[in-house]
């Protein structure tokens, strides 16, 4: 709708408090309310400044809610949506804020234009088309937020999934567990990679015996991770290779011949304090 309807507009703006009053008694005896995300008292000052910049672009007179008029009113739903997105509102808990304002507004539209009935009709069209629009508005905006949060928590749990210990002074190790991927190898790099420029480490140690399957990719992944931690000095050790991987990367003509490999994490750990010049003897048994 280009333009709102002059009496609709001057209509919100007398009736603006007990829209204000009813829209939050609507609100808060909803299903959808979450009073454990969202005090009564911080509900009201958000529905207070929404309704006013809501009514402030209505005097302009535009009914897009894209026109310049409505900017302001977007950048809180925008700021209100990534916010509830953060804190677990589902989209239905979200958009129910903007849908249950159309109900207060269509109450004092029946109550003093229903001697009007091309008046009433405008103006509940009106309501309609831009309530509407605000609350698919909000959706988008609601969705790029979950989408956000998600990217965010995924690239948290790769941080996590990816650990770098160190076993001994100049040793690291890095063990893996499930699938590496494009993303994950990009992780375990920039782990691996800080690490040795933190310690100086000359050795690290990289462990699959979690990973359930190594096939072309993840080989390739393997050799990219073993190749940049020599660039920055240190030599790598793959442990962790059971007899079906074995079997898989020589089918697949993988060359591994310059890493060196090892079957366990404990043999991988023996070679790398021989390389460092250290030994570990077990104490002599008192006779």
């Amino acid at each position: 709708m280009e333009s709102l309807p002059p009496g609709l507009v001057e209509l919100v703006a007398r009736h603006e408090a007990s829209i204000l009053s009813e829209w939050m008694t609507i609100q808060t005896k909803s299903p959808t309310t979450r009073a454990d995300l969202i005090t009564e008292a911080d509900l009201r000052e958000e529905s207070r400044r929404f309704l006013a910049l809501v009514r402030q672009a209505m005097t302009s007179g535009a009914g897009d809610i894209h026109a310049s008029a409505w900017s302001e009113a977007r950048e809180f739903l925008a700021g209100l949506s990534a916010s509830r997105a953060r804190h677990g509102f589902s989209p239905s808990e979200t958009l129910t804020f903007v849908f249950s304002l159309k109900q207060p507004i269509f109450n004092v539209v029946r109550r003093d234009m229903r001697a009007n009935a091309d008046a009433f009709a405008d103006s509940v069209w009106a309501v309609n088309d831009f309530v509407d629009a605000l609350a698919i508005y909000t959706s988008e905006v609601y969705q790029k937020g979950r989408e956000d949060v998600i990217r965010r928590q995924q690239q948290e749990m790769l941080e996590l999934s990816t650990p770098v210990v160190t076993l001994w002074d100049g040793v690291l190790a890095l063990p893996l567990i499930g699938t590496l991927d494009s993303a994950r190898t990009q992780v375990v790099m920039e782990s691996l990679l800080e690490k040795i420029v933190e310690t100086g480490a000359s050795i690290a140690i990289i462990d699959i015996t979690g990973v359930p399957t190594v096939d072309t990719l993840v080989a390739q992944h393997l050799l990219k991770t073993v190749a940049a931690a020599r660039l920055m000095g240190a030599d790598c050790i793959i442990s962790g290779i059971r007899p079906q991987i074995a079997q898989t990367i020589v089918h697949l003509g993988v060359e591994l011949a310059d890493v060196t490999t090892k079957a366990t994490l404990a043999d991988a750990f023996v070679v790398a304090l021989a390389r460092t010049g250290s030994s570990i003897s077990r104490p002599t048994r008192k006779a």
